[in-house]
């Protein structure tokens, strides 16, 4: 018994990361936002992010799923999307401006 408490470790003396890593969150559909981008689908589960994305037109809101959420580059934007590769970075570039006022408007409400 003395070696096996010497092993055992009760839970109240775990720290708030030991606990983290013993713990399982379940994600539901109902929490996530799906946008569809050239057949791909992207899940965005943050919410504020999601709704500043559906106020965007749908040529910018591809531009921006493309390069931040699948990883694509700006010249592989611009072969996909047909558009030459200093338009996609100009307008990333704009419509993370228009993204950036459309939050901090929001967070102010």
């Amino acid at each position: 018994m003395n070696k096996l408490r010497m092993c055992e470790v009760t839970f109240s003396d775990l720290s708030n990361k030991e606990i983290d890593k013993l713990s399982v969150y379940d994600t539901y559909f109902a929490d996530t936002h799906i946008f569809s981008v050239l057949n791909c689908d992207v899940i965005v589960n943050d919410e504020s992010i999601a709704q500043a994305l559906k106020n965007l037109p749908g040529h910018k809101r591809d531009i921006i799923l493309l390069s931040y959420f699948l990883d694509m580059s700006d010249r592989e934007i611009a072969n996909k999307l047909n558009m030459v590769r200093s338009t996609v970075q100009y307008r990333r570039t704009s419509i993370l401006k228009e993204l950036k006022k459309f939050m901090e408007g929001k967070r102010s409400e």
